[in-house]
């Protein structure tokens, strides 16, 4: 997977490249989709919820620019499996998902694996987490009408980067936000982000 879809699609981070080398994408996916688990898609993972491509998890960790001494904020747990990569890359994360039921089971998975610098939360991740703010990146990966929450901003550290898909003119595009500073990279397909449950 790494030198065949990343290195080809533009990854040149030896450390992200690393860590998708060393987390087992099938462990994070129910029985019956792990012989999906290295296909160039989404994988679907129960409650409308998908894990997206590796390419599109090795992007976003590679945006992100970490040096590992960060905590990172992801919006949008899922599986798991992008924290995992995350945690690869960083001190350590704090991950919010809106389904019990998924980080219940990307908790025990992250567990098992022994990824201890991983919390997760259930709960609305477009408010972030402001007790463990300021946070050295942050990764959304449902997209947001226009812009990310405002409230995911004011958690990011000065000069660090908000990654997160965007919806602008009826176009999904993921972008990079730093200092002010946008930069799309990419037209993506995320779910939407859900605010305010």
């Amino acid at each position: 997977m790494v030198q065949r879809q990343l290195r080809r699609r533009g990854i040149e981070d030896e450390r992200v490249l690393d860590a998708m080398g060393r987390v087992p994408r099938e462990l994070f996916l129910p029985e019956d989709q792990r012989r999906r688990a290295y296909r160039d898609g989404a994988v679907r993972i129960g409650e409308g919820q998908t894990m997206s491509q590796p390419w599109i998890v090795a992007c976003m960790a590679q945006l992100l620019e970490l040096d590992g001494s960060e905590r990172v904020l992801e919006v949008g747990t899922g599986s798991g499996y992008a924290a995992a990569v995350l945690a690869e890359l960083c001190r350590e994360v704090v991950t919010i998902e809106r389904f019990a039921g998924l980080a219940e089971g990307a908790r025990a998975v992250l567990s098992e694996l022994g990824y201890d610098n991983v919390e997760v939360r259930v709960g609305d991740g477009s408010r972030g987490a402001p007790d463990r703010a300021p946070f050295g990146g942050i990764s959304v990966t449902a997209t947001a009408r226009q812009d990310p929450p405002e409230a995911l901003f004011a958690q990011l550290a000065p000069g660090a980067a908000l990654v997160c898909p965007v919806e602008r003119e009826r176009r999904e595009l993921l972008v990079r936000f730093r200092d002010g500073v946008e930069e799309a990279v990419a037209s993506v397909r995320f779910v939407p982000l859900v605010e305010g449950e």
